[in-house]
């Protein structure tokens, strides 16, 4: 199929608002037609004009938040979609599509741009197929370098043997230029250490004790999640898989993650009710994701099973009972429904809304015991201060979000910038801290769990006072759901770890087309590199633990 009937098929119509005739203005020629997606413009361009686009958008419109990089088969092309979207405003969002042909899937690489895109595109290419010219280091990311064909194509057989060898054993530092007198040496971490938080390998280049360069393989827990969704229907089998993305108590984050994006495709409505129960639930998550990250932490820079880390479990395993209470489930809880939640308040009210408010009346003087643990000891600021640095126009460019972004002074929430639930109507504030550096993440953390636990309060306050005869957990949704067919959607909320998005397109069949996840700890993890070079080993420990990401959601 020649590119420009490959072009022609995606050409969808004109302008519609006078924002979006400004971008296409800004674009000009390098728009060959349009998209429709529920959220968002979307622009078709040329495979070899996409430097030029995103470029044009970074500078000139200020889209610098390269969220997402969906790569998908259809039975006439292949196609790419960069989701962009400002960090000063991530309401303002634009999508440009970039179709190749079947029989020569190449495209510009972003990366030149975007430094996100690099990992973004390396999964495009492991599990569709697509090339990306000029790509920094284009190979294989989730699945092994041998692998034979890409799983998420249309033309791949499921039924073909895999012989995955290993490959020939080669100089990892071939070609890198040092001084004839160093001691440059390559050192595995991982992927089975404390220290890496899960299965995560870094492939770490030292002078001396000085980090040289940092390459963090990752893929050794990747488990289909998004092949699995594509054969699930939206209204029922979905959802018990957002909990097993990242699963440290962040599941109702992520089971809002995909609800918010289904039920905008779907136009579904959700109780105000409803709302602040899911609001109320996420909080608690966050605060249970938050303290098992502190502990882990203090583990990585203390050392051995130090007082922070046995508090922080306590903490959490409030906060656990609290949601097994609510949802049935210590960990892998499945309550959130399309339409609302699966049910109300465990009763007693009374007694369930006064043993949540005991948590919370706990944690002021936990919280001074944390910050005379940590932020006050001073082997720890020596550890943390001034290390793992990540300068915020470095976190911009590959895509950082979460505590991740605003330790680097980021002002950037999905909660407060793009609403959603019933955070517009509480009173909280957004944590950054100024430095950038592994002890700026932790403060951040520290902060935001006096945060959740300000939203939290209001919650029940509102849930306590809430008319018995308004109390309505769901919608009324058909028990079957089929989208319109061709319906594309992307839609994020603000999980544990930062933005957790969802692109889904429908066939307007009850199971999507494509569903792809955006993992805030995928983005988190591919700047491990700029935060350790040039750092001590000790200092890239304390860099990983510093992300605090959950190898599920990288690998999914």
């Amino acid at each position: 199929m020649s590119l420009d009937s490959t072009l022609e098929s995606r050409a969808t119509g004109t302008v519609s608002s006078a924002g979006e005739i400004d971008l296409e203005s800004l674009l000009g020629d390098a728009v060959l037609g349009r998209d429709d997606h529920e959220n968002a413009p979307a622009f078709v361009i040329r495979p070899d004009e996409v430097r030029d686009v995103l470029t044009t958008l970074r500078d000139e419109a200020e889209f610098d938040h390269c969220s997402c990089v969906t790569a998908q088969q259809y039975p006439d092309r292949f196609e790419t979609i960069y989701h962009l979207r400002s960090y000063t405003d991530p309401t303002r969002e634009v999508s440009i599509v970039v179709p190749t042909p079947i029989d020569d899937p190449v495209s510009e690489s972003a990366a030149p741009v975007f430094e996100t895109a690099d990992w973004h595109e390396r999964e495009a290419y492991d599990l569709v197929g697509i090339e990306y010219e000029d790509h920094p280091d284009l190979r294989r990311i989730l699945l092994p370098e041998t692998w034979q064909g890409h799983p998420l194509g249309l033309a791949y057989d499921q039924e073909q043997p895999q012989v995955v060898t290993l490959s020939e054993h080669a100089n990892p530092i071939a070609g890198d230029e040092h001084d004839a007198a160093s001691e440059t040496m390559f050192l595995n971490i991982g992927p089975h250490h404390p220290s890496t938080h899960g299965v995560l390998h870094v492939k770490a280049v030292l002078d001396g004790e000085t980090v040289v360069d940092v390459d963090p393989d990752i893929g050794y827990i990747h488990r289909c999640e998004e092949q699995m969704c594509q054969g699930s229907t939206y209204r029922h089998q979905i959802m018990p898989y957002p909990d097993r993305w990242d699963w440290v108590s962040s599941g109702l984050l992520n089971e809002w993650a995909y609800a918010r994006a289904a039920e905008d495709l779907a136009d579904i409505e959700v109780p105000a009710y409803a709302q602040a129960v899911r609001t109320m639930g996420a909080e608690l998550s966050r605060l249970a994701s938050h303290f098992i990250a502190v502990g882990t932490y203090a583990l990585d820079i203390v050392g051995e099973f130090c007082a922070a880390f046995q508090y922080a479990i306590r903490d959490r395993e409030l906060v656990l009972d609290v949601l097994e209470e609510l949802t049935g489930q210590r960990m892998m809880f499945n309550y959130f429904r399309l339409g609302g939640v699966a049910w109300d308040l465990p009763e007693p009210r009374e007694e369930f809304v006064a043993g949540v408010r005991d948590v919370l009346d706990s944690f002021p003087a936990k919280i001074d015991e944390y910050h005379d643990l940590l932020v006050t000891n001073e082997i720890f600021q020596r550890r943390c201060v001034d290390t793992g640095v990540l300068a915020p126009d470095a976190a911009k460019r590959y895509g950082c979000t979460g505590p991740v972004a605003r330790g680097s002074g980021i002002d950037y929430d999905l909660r407060r910038d793009d609403p959603y639930g019933y955070y517009e109507n509480l009173e909280w504030d957004v944590v950054t801290e100024p430095d950038g550096d592994n002890f700026a993440r932790l403060l951040v953390r520290l902060r935001e769990v006096e945060e959740s636990a300000k939203i939290i309060e209001q919650c029940l306050d509102l849930l306590a006072e809430w008319p018995d005869d308004d109390r309505e957990i769901q919608s009324n949704v058909p028990r079957t759901l089929k989208p319109e067919a061709d319906a594309e959607i992307y839609r994020a909320v603000e999980g544990a770890k930062g933005e957790l998005g969802i692109y889904i397109r429908s066939d307007g069949t009850d199971t999507p087309a494509r569903f792809k996840i955006r993992s805030p700890c995928f983005s988190n993890l591919s700047a491990l590199p700029e935060l350790a070079r040039g750092e001590y080993v000790a200092d890239l420990i304390a860099a990983i633990g510093s992300l605090d990401c959950i190898m599920g959601e990288v690998d999914r």
